[in-house]
């Protein structure tokens, strides 16, 4: 009976000897991986931030020019009336603008561009041309962005900066420019500007971009 006795006691000891054994095991392992994390430095925001997968966002990105034709969308002014360009466009300096550009005596001061020597500006080519230029295809210049060359005025009209190198007429409407329509034209020699209202006097132009 002694014997069975010792034989359980030695068993227990070996069973406990064991489990202490295998938990110190697992205690220096836990604390192995603990050490091993607080070694590692600290990596910083940004480079965080790069392991993210990057997303992007698309802005609308704003374009001058287009079409105006059909339905006139133009630029208008910002920033208190200081347009695009830089050039203040208030109405007031708008209207003086076109009154210093006005004709004394328009059949005197008027020249063509075989009077001028030519032609030698941007030509716009045909497909472009029919569809947006020609006597179908009018519109009004008040409002489109409009700087002044010279002393003479330069609107942008498709895409395409135009700028007018004739007086116009003292006979038109002293706001012709707000009020009627108009459009370019190719005719014989160069490019010219159509009042609808006044057929007859063609305002010589040329266009660049």
């Amino acid at each position: 009976m002694k014997r069975v006795s010792v034989i359980s006691a030695t068993l227990l000891c070996l069973l406990f000897g064991a489990a202490t054994i295998g938990n110190a095991q697992h205690d220096e392992q836990g604390n192995e991986q603990g050490r091993s994390k607080q070694a590692q430095p600290a990596q910083p925001a940004h480079q965080q931030q790069a392991a993210k997968p990057a997303q992007s966002q698309a802005r609308p990105q704003q374009s001058y020019g287009g079409a105006y034709h059909g339905g006139v969308q133009p630029n208008g002014p910002t920033n208190a009336g200081v347009h695009h360009s830089g050039v203040p466009q208030h109405q007031g300096q708008v209207r003086s603008g076109f009154t210093q550009s006005r004709a004394g005596s328009w059949k005197d001061e008027h020249q063509t561009w075989s009077q001028r020597g030519g032609y030698n500006g941007y030509r716009i080519p045909d497909a472009r041309f029919r569809l947006y230029f020609g006597h179908d295809h009018f519109f009004r210049i008040y409002g489109l962005p409009l700087v002044f060359v010279g002393g003479m005025p330069r609107f942008q009209y498709d895409g395409y900066w135009v700028t007018i190198v004739d007086p116009w007429p003292e006979t038109w409407g002293p706001n012709w420019y707000e009020t009627d329509d108009v459009y370019l034209d190719y005719t014989n020699d160069g490019y010219y500007l159509y009042d609808r209202l006044y057929p007859g006097f063609p305002i010589a132009v040329t266009v660049t971009f």
